[in-house]
């Protein structure tokens, strides 16, 4: 069984990625800023890093995607190969901050990887709206989360809405997450586990 979690920056995925794993005492698979060689310097200067950062992630994921396959055991994973290439990267584009031809290399590169790899089993989508971002963001004190701009957070969240209005991949499950407190409060999270329980029960 695969889980996956996906979200704007702030959503909240990792927390829920914990606390999934351990009350279904599946493994977690996590996205790794800290050892991101990549991440701080893409911050300070995104035209520059821009397509080393995304290639990055999409070789990471692969592995991540890889290593789950080869175990057959259960997991939950702390966002998708999909984000990079559906949000993260058109984004970049867009705004001028990856050139055509780079972005061209790294979706000719995300479609030989998607081939080899499988789509989640449950893709759980945590939306958010900007001033619960914005919060979340500030909370948890990233020093190189600092200069992330609100139209930046704007753009991504208008493009994971239209990425997941059309995904097709597997079953989806979307959370509504700008008034829960799942990590605080338990009667929020039992209401989502609720929820994946009634999603994966027919998947086994």
């Amino acid at each position: 069984m695969h889980l996956a979690v996906a979200g704007n920056i702030g959503s909240g995925k990792t927390t829920l990625t914990s606390l999934l794993a351990k009350h279904y005492s599946w493994e977690p698979h996590f996205e790794s800023l800290e050892d991101n060689p990549y991440i701080s310097d893409f911050y300070e200067d995104m035209q520059r890093w821009s397509f080393n950062l995304q290639v990055y992630f999409l070789n990471s994921r692969f592995n991540s995607i890889q290593r789950i396959q080869e175990t057959g055991q259960n997991v939950i994973q702390d966002r998708t190969i999909y984000e990079d290439a559906f949000i993260f990267a058109p984004n970049l584009h867009s705004m001028g901050l990856m050139s055509t031809r780079d972005f061209d290399t790294y979706q000719s590169l995300f479609t030989s990887v998607k081939s080899m790899v499988s789509a989640p089993d449950l893709l759980i989508y945590l939306r958010a709206t900007i001033p619960a971002l914005v919060n979340q963001i500030q909370k948890r004190g990233r020093d190189y989360e600092d200069s992330i701009r609100l139209d930046y957070l704007k753009r991504l969240n208008e493009r994971y809405e239209a990425w997941i209005s059309t995904y097709t991949e597997g079953k989806l499950l979307i959370i509504e997450v700008d008034d829960m407190d799942f990590e605080s409060k338990p009667e929020d999270l039992g209401a989502i586990i609720s929820k994946v329980d009634a999603n994966i029960h027919g998947l086994f």
